[in-house]
């Protein structure tokens, strides 16, 4: 059974850091893009980060630039997201999500596998 575990998450003040992490089970997930999601309260969800298979293409969105740095370590089935600078802004659930077949857009119904996510805060 495929499961996608997200830890890290907390409670932090505005300027500080946080790192993510998204163990997967149940398969090899050498060949999927693994990438990050958000959901603010009220918000829509949005894509954070992504990573293919090879670790040459990466995205971020361009709220995150600078800020945020994804990486992944394929024998550990785990995929990271390094937050620095975190202002009240991030504040959301942030979702793993995987892919075989994950295209430029990004859209949700090209994701085979969603964690169930943990929640960061960002205060003031």
């Amino acid at each position: 059974q495929v499961q996608l575990v997200e830890s890290g998450g907390g409670l932090v003040q505005a300027g500080g850091s946080l790192r993510l992490s998204c163990a997967a089970s149940g398969r090899t997930f050498s060949n999927y893009a693994m990438d990050w999601f958000r959901q603010a309260p009220g918000k829509e969800r949005e894509f954070v980060a992504g990573i293919r298979r090879s670790g040459g293409s990466i995205d971020y969105a361009d709220s995150v630039k600078g800020r945020f740095t994804i990486s992944r370590v394929n024998a550990k089935n785990t995929v990271y997201l390094q937050m620095n600078s975190l202002k009240p802004e991030d504040t959301a659930v942030y979702y793993c999500a995987v892919g075989i077949r994950v295209g430029v857009s990004h859209a949700d119904i090209e994701y085979d596998y969603w964690g169930q996510g943990t929640q960061v805060s960002v205060s003031s």
